[in-house]
This record gives C-alpha cells, structure tokens and sequence, in this order.
C-alpha cells in the first residue's frame, strides 16, 4: 500500500484505546468527532493491526498518508515519534515507507560503493579512528593525525566532544589537522581524510561545513541527535560541500535504549540516518562501554545495509571502547562493509606502532 506503516510496541491495558489515541495524536491532535468526514477518513492515521502476546504486551501497526508528512523529513519524523513520544510504554518497533516517500530523499552521496572507491578500498574494511582526548590543543592533535594518516587510516574524525574550546578553536584546529592530513598523504600516497565536527550552533553549521572543505577537510562528523537529523540531509545534499559524513551517536541514546519506550535501534541509526544522508551510521558496539546487545547491532547493521528503494547502502562503525584484539570479532560479526573505529586504544603505547599494526591487520584480511 502506498501509505506509511509503523508498529508500535505497547505495555499495557486495552491496546485498542491507546491506538486510537495514537492515530489521531499523530496527526489531528483534535477531537476526532469534530473533524471533517474527509479529515476522518484521509488525514488520520488509520489502525491495521493489534495483535497480543500476553495481556500487557502488544503489537500495533498504524496506517498514515504519505501527505501528512509534507513532503519534508522533519515532519516525517513528527509523524512517526512526535507527540507519542511523551506517553509511556509504548516503542516504534518497525517501519515500512512507501515509494512516494522514499523517493523524497536523495539518501547518502557516497554509501558503501562510493566509499570504497574514494579510498581505493575496494573490499577490505575502512580504517577509521577519532583525535583525542579533549583538552589537547590544535598543534598535538594535527601531529597525531599526520601519524594516524601516514599510517594508512582511510578517515580520521574530530572526537565528538571537540568544538570550538579555547585550547583548541575549531577553526585552527581543522587548518592544522586538514594541513597535517593532505601533507601525510602527498607523502605517502594515501587518501586518508578528516571529519572535524559539526558540533557548533545551528546558525553556524551550513557555513563551517563549507569552511572545513576550504581549509581541506575530506570529511564532515554530524551529530543529528543535536543539531538534527534535517541538517545532516541538508549538508549531504549540498552539491557544492559533495564530502563524505558520518553520523554520530550523541543524544540519541534516549531515543532507543529503554525496552519499553522509544524507537528501535535499526530505525535510528540505519534507516533514518540512510534517509538523512549519513555515508557512515556510528553506534556503540556489543560488549563495549554501552550496553548495546548483539541482536540491536545487527538489526542496524541489516537496516543500514538492506534494501531501500534507491537509497544507498551505508557504513557501519561500531565503536565505544573497541580494541584491536576485537577487529577479527567485528569482521565476522559485521562483514567487510565496516569502518573499523578504534580511538582511545591506539593512544595506549606508541600511537605509531599501534597504528601501523591496525593497518597492517585490515589490510591482510581476505578478500
């Protein structure tokens, strides 16, 4: 059907009330009696399925038109989580869209092919990594990534919690770090490049990320959980920017953590980061520092990387806490379309060493 499916998760009594509450509050958020007939039956939401697996557990699936959502991804998402967002128990646990909305969004530039032939990477895992830690000023935090690039990194990212601090002021910091990158590769021959973060007021994103591309940025890190998930859309479909981004976790852990209230994991970080255009989704790893299980990682892996429409397959880069004795787990876990995202880690002896040897592992995996 050409219309949008959700299924909610409810915990609770008498799902059939709870149901029609939310498929008016999620599009009229008026009296539903009052409505025009037309309204009735075109604009709210209509109810296609409950079903139960104890009295305190169901399953709702609700219809919308695809003309609720405007067209516009921020109304998309106010349609799937706006209002419903504020009740308790109840979860999104699956999404379907229709061509007529898929076909709204142009999704990543580069995805998972594009990527692969950026970085002349044409099987092997991205070798991916974060400067850190935060305090450090722009001049040490370039010489690391000049070791990190001369190493063989395909992408090196501003730590999230990296802005525009006095000891290291974005704009210096992406100069030096962007300077120190395209130095190591003219040298080595490499394609490795840096993602400063994004993560400025909003009146500033649009212009800094063309900024970052002038300084000789390769790469921008967004975190649509803050400055939202539209503005990542807007930067990748920006065909004078044409960089590669990754998407960042922060604040979106609230969105999918709790069992019983929320949206799940696949949606947030795969398909909803697809639509809006992230070419690497990153989210926290199984048996890292979060608590992320096997079963929530590989259903973002499989929305990530699935079939939708048109819309581009995208990297995955399970992170938080990841070692290099974990890389072999990782692969087999994730597959070869994986950024290998190890931070902290690589600082834990020689920066150096533990570089060249995670380098030396992704590069002799077989193909």
């Amino acid at each position: 059907m050409d219309r949008i499916l959700v299924t909610y998760q409810f915990h609770g009594v008498d799902p059939a009330a709870i149901a029609e509450v939310i498929r008016v509050e999620q599009t009229i958020e008026f009296p539903f009696d009052l409505a025009p007939e037309w309204i009735q039956n075109d604009v709210v939401g209509k109810v296609e399925e409950i079903s139960s697996t104890t009295p305190q557990h169901h399953l709702i699936t609700i219809s919308y038109n695809p003309d609720v959502a405007g067209a516009e991804l921020p109304q998309l998402l106010n349609v799937l989580w706006g209002n419903v967002s504020l009740f308790p128990g109840v979860k999104i646990v699956d999404l379907k869209l229709p061509e007529s909305i898929l076909r709204l969004f142009k999704g990543p530039r580069f995805g998972v092919d594009g990527l692969r032939t950026l970085f002349d990477a044409p099987t092997r895992p991205l070798l991916t990594t974060a400067l850190k830690p935060m305090g450090s000023d722009s001049k040490n935090l370039a010489e690391m990534a000049r070791t990190l690039a001369s190493a063989g990194f395909d992408m090196i990212k501003d730590d999230h919690s990296l802005a525009n601090q006095p000891w290291s002021l974005w704009e210096e910091r992406v100069a030096l770090v962007s300077n120190a990158v395209n130095e190591a590769n003219a040298k080595s021959g490499g394609k490795c490049v840096y993602a400063p973060s994004l993560n400025l007021r909003f009146d500033r994103v649009h212009a800094a990320a063309h900024r970052a591309k002038e300084l000789g940025a390769g790469a921008l890190l967004v975190l649509p959980g803050i400055t939202g998930f539209d503005s990542m859309r807007t930067l990748a479909e920006d065909d004078s920017l044409a960089l590669p981004i990754q998407g960042h976790p922060s604040m979106l852990g609230s969105l999918v953590t709790s069992p019983s209230e929320g949206v799940a994991h696949g949606i947030i970080f795969g398909t909803i980061a697809r639509l809006a255009g992230a070419d690497v989704s990153i989210f926290p790893n199984m048996s890292g520092r979060f608590s992320f299980s096997e079963a929530q990682c590989l259903e973002i892996k499989s929305a990530a990387q699935g079939e939708l429409s048109h819309i581009k397959k995208i990297w995955i880069a399970p992170a938080g806490g990841m070692t290099l004795d974990r890389i072999p787990g990782m692969i087999e876990m994730y597959g070869l379309d994986t950024a290998l995202l190890i931070g902290g880690a690589l600082s834990r002896g020689d920066l150096a060493e533990n570089a060249k040897e995670m380098s030396k592992m992704v590069r002799a995996i077989p193909r």
